[in-house]
């Protein structure tokens, strides 16, 4: 059976040396670390602007590189192992391991500790900061880069600390953000992004896509056990419940992040894809 490629780097050309005599490859390499430098980058199935986005990886989460080529990096990302092509620019060096990740859906990245000051780049939750330094003016407190940049303290917290272990109050957070095919951001996101990144930031791991998560997330249950945190899974699509009769999703029909009452998602969802596929409940 051939292997997962959105979860195992291989070419003809060129793989994985961890892949070596589970895949045909001219040449096997170990890769190189890299963490990335842009407040958020499309990961690709090509080397293409015109290809379809698969995932996006956030500022300072680390990848393994393959191969670059033509402005092109061919990378694994270190959080959900997903392999794709992303513009080599978008890569920064290994350089000071992050300190604090950003907790709100959205925040701004300032040339210095002043909110007076135009913003120099904006920031999705879940993005890794190396934090060097304190300052406060008039009240607010920053956190400090090592480049002079600052970001609201109140905005952070040190990574392996978490604001929430309620994985649903997180995903609340982004009602009304806009739906993006392959949007894992506080930017545009979809629903398999809401529910990975939602848990990223209660400390619990997810895989990356629904068909992923709906046979390795958590353990099937019943839909008459359906409670707070419980995932419906529908063919490409996946639903958090809010309770037992709401749900929160990222959806192609409001194109946002939505609440909606879980019945009428059922009826409304079915005329198109169907009945749900399965239920499933994340682990604790």
């Amino acid at each position: 059976m051939a292997l997962d490629r959105r979860l195992n780097a291989y070419r003809e050309d060129l793989a994985d040396k961890s892949l070596e005599g589970q895949v045909a490859a001219r040449r096997f390499v170990v890769g190189e670390p890299a963490r990335i430098g842009l407040p958020v980058a499309a990961l690709r199935p090509k080397p293409d602007l015109a290809s379809g986005m698969d995932t996006e990886v956030l500022l300072g989460e680390e990848v393994t590189v393959f191969d670059r080529a033509d402005g092109w990096a061919w990378v694994k990302a270190a959080n959900d192992g997903y392999v794709g092509y992303l513009p080599d620019a978008a890569l920064g060096s290994p350089g000071a391991v992050p300190t604090h990740h950003v907790i709100v859906p959205r925040t701004f990245l300032y040339p210095g500790a002043d909110l007076r000051f135009p913003a120099s780049a904006a920031l999705s939750m879940g993005s890794r900061l190396a934090v060097v330094g304190e300052a406060e003016t008039r009240g607010t407190r920053y956190l400090l880069l090592a480049d002079g940049r600052a970001i609201v303290a109140g905005h952070c917290l040190p990574i392996g600390t978490y604001a929430s272990d309620d994985y649903v109050a997180v995903a609340a957070r982004f009602l009304e953000t806009p739906y993006l095919w392959g949007g894992r951001s506080g930017f545009g996101i979809d629903c398999s992004g809401l529910v990975q990144l939602s848990l990223m930031m209660t400390g619990r791991s997810a895989p990356r896509d629904t068909d992923m998560q709906a046979v390795g997330l958590g353990t099937e249950i019943g839909r008459d056990d359906l409670r707070r945190g419980d995932l419906v899974f529908w063919k490409g699509h996946v639903a958090i419940m809010e309770d037992d009769k709401t749900l929160l999703h990222a959806n192609g029909h409001t194109m946002t992040v939505a609440r909606e009452d879980f019945e009428a998602a059922v009826k409304r969802i079915g005329w198109l894809y169907d009945l749900p596929t399965g239920y499933r409940r994340p682990v604790r």
